[in-house]
């Protein structure tokens, strides 16, 4: 049994995006000759989280929107008073309470298990962002 922990550096364009990960998750355990095991996605943001789910143009466009219109910026917010980083980004880790910071697949004879519409992606709440950081742990055998 192995574990490697590698870093991802991404970068967002948008106040509220969906940026796919799948491929790059996928070459990691392939780089790496992994077989059998676990992959643990995990983001060490309070403004961005994991999650798993469709790729499709208008489905995401809908969950940007949603994710929109849940929790829609307020200057009002207690959080936004007093900004530690001049950031207006309440009501992002107020969306952040219904989402998780890590997904972990399983992998089997060297293929993530994911189901037959679900990619793997990395939700910014709090964007743009010049650098994001996406933390990946292989747990497997070769």
């Amino acid at each position: 049994m192995f574990f490697r922990c590698e870093r991802l550096i991404l970068r967002s364009t948008a106040p509220i995006q969906f940026l796919d990960v799948t491929a790059r998750i996928r070459r990691l355990f392939e780089d790496n000759r992994f077989l059998n095991g676990q992959v643990t996605v995990y983001s060490p943001h309070t403004t961005a989280f994991v999650t798993l789910n469709e790729k499709e143009p208008m489905l995401q466009r809908d969950m940007v929107e949603f994710l929109g219109q849940f929790v829609p910026p307020d200057p009002d917010f207690g959080h936004n008073q007093d900004p530690v980083d001049g950031r207006l980004n309440a009501h992002s880790h107020l969306i952040g309470l219904f989402m998780n910071a890590s997904e972990t697949i399983p992998v089997a004879d060297g293929q993530l298990l994911l189901g037959g519409w679900q990619s793997i992606f990395f939700v910014e709440l709090d964007g743009p962002r010049e650098e994001r950081t996406l933390r990946v742990q292989l747990a497997g055998e070769g």
